[in-house]
């Protein structure tokens, strides 16, 4: 059985990736959770992490790290899931779309750090930001139109795509995003989830009791 090692539901969009897979994919795992933020975090997560960070996916005597490396596992491991499109264009897309988030929109992640609980946040008025924000629409936008009759996701099947970008849709949630129809539809989608409602209550019971990041 998989053991998934993560951080704080609140807080923690990196975790959500892999988290959110293995619910959509109903596959058994192990969660073990090491709060952020504690004075002791960081010798938590070395202790247990080759990269001294979160999230990790222990299979048997494997060890594997960063998000999208576990999703491109899982990937392996379940070819019927079809977490990449199948047809090749689309698995090339889907494949680019997610090295776009993996590697890129610092803005958005410094200024509008993932918070579930306090939604009550102003978009900051920065350029680089409103840049990442029209980015990630134009992405959502484009795919919807092409993908729109497979299904209700990116590439209309569930898959990683939609994994690497679910802490986005919080985001735009928490930060007061306004979409046009198709994003916000996608947007939508994505919220009503039973793994992403399943996320967002156990981030409040974190932030009930008193597991809160700093400042």
């Amino acid at each position: 059985m998989f053991k998934l090692i993560i951080g704080n539901k609140n807080y923690s969009s990196w975790s959500l990736r892999p988290w959110l897979v293995l619910r959509m994919l109903d596959e058994p795992f192990t969660e073990h959770s090491i709060p952020l933020y504690l004075p002791d975090s960081k010798a938590r997560l070395r202790a247990v992490s080759p990269s001294g960070k979160v999230p990790l996916l222990i299979d048997g005597q494997l060890a594997v790290w960063d998000s999208l490396a576990i999703l491109e596992y899982l990937a392996e491991c379940f070819p019927g899931a079809r977490l990449w499109p199948v047809e090749r264009e689309a698995r090339a897309l889907a494949r680019a779309v997610c090295a776009e988030m993996h590697a890129g929109f610092a803005a958005l992640r410094e200024h509008c750090p993932m918070d579930l609980v306090h939604e009550d946040k102003s978009l900051p008025e920065l350029p680089a930001v409103r840049a990442d924000v029209e980015r990630v629409i134009a992405i959502w936008e484009g795919l919807r139109a092409r993908f729109l009759d497979d299904g209700p996701f990116l590439f209309g099947h569930f898959s990683i795509a939609d994994a690497m970008y679910a802490p986005v849709v919080t985001r735009f949630k928490t930060y007061g995003v306004a979409l046009p129809p198709a994003a916000a539809a996608y947007a939508e989608h994505i919220l009503a989830l039973a793994p992403m409602r399943e996320w967002y209550a156990a981030a409040r019971a974190e932030v009930a009791a008193g597991m809160v990041a700093p400042g």
